[in-house]
């Protein structure tokens, strides 16, 4: 019996992932969170074989937390399971580490495949992924640009600007000074060529960072 974490932080889809859709005969479901955060160092604890992840989660996204499962249990399958989808997102989140991506309009027989496919090694992407996965083979330049020409700290500040948290707020949560959350600040604007919080805020719901809900 494989043991799985879900990461998503709507109550009603985790629920139904863990109690609909998912076999008990074959999985034990042992980590469930909405936060990405706690789902994250959850899963660093303990270790689950598979996992079922959301993108845009409150305070640590999916692919951050891709980005760290890779380093740390590179061995735990991963399977994407979002409403958010552009080309530059799904190939963000393969180089990432995602072994398989569901969108969430899919039915719930889509679901149940990818998860029998990723969680014993394979790789799956659900019909509509598929079509903006060959978008991105076909056009390399969607995604070297924009959200991947920051560095993690930046692509932190930037979803922790979008949930409406003040610098001094940033600087506490990252346990860094003012100034470097002030620096870091300056630089992602100079980057993406983005002055205002409005604007920030949309590039990050563009960008699966957060939902518009968070």
């Amino acid at each position: 019996m494989k043991t799985v974490a879900i990461i998503e932080d709507q109550t009603a889809i985790r629920e139904m992932v863990s109690q609909a859709v998912i076999d008990p005969s074959e999985y034990n479901v042992i980590i469930e969170s909405g936060d990405g955060q706690i789902g994250c160092d959850s899963c660093l604890e303990q270790k689950p074989e598979f996992v079922i992840l959301d993108v845009m989660l409150p305070n640590l996204n999916g692919t951050e937390i891709l980005r760290i499962f890779r380093e740390k249990i590179p061995e735990t399958q991963v399977l994407i399971f979002s409403g958010y989808q552009s080309p530059s997102l799904v190939r963000e989140l393969l180089q990432a580490g995602a072994h398989g991506f569901v969108e969430k309009s899919a039915p719930l027989s889509e679901l149940r495949k990818g998860i029998e496919i990723v969680s014993n090694g394979g790789s799956y992407f659900g019909p509509e992924v598929a079509l903006l996965l060959r978008e991105a083979m076909a056009d390399p330049r969607s995604s070297d640009s924009g959200i991947n020409i920051l560095t993690k700290r930046e692509r932190e500040i930037l979803q922790l600007i979008a949930e409406s948290h003040s610098t001094r707020d940033i600087a506490a949560k990252l346990s860094i000074s003012v100034k470097t959350a002030e620096n870091h600040r300056t630089n992602l604007m100079r980057k993406l060529d983005l002055h205002d919080v409005a604007s920030l805020t949309r590039y990050a719901i563009n960008n699966g960072l957060i939902s518009i809900g968070n």
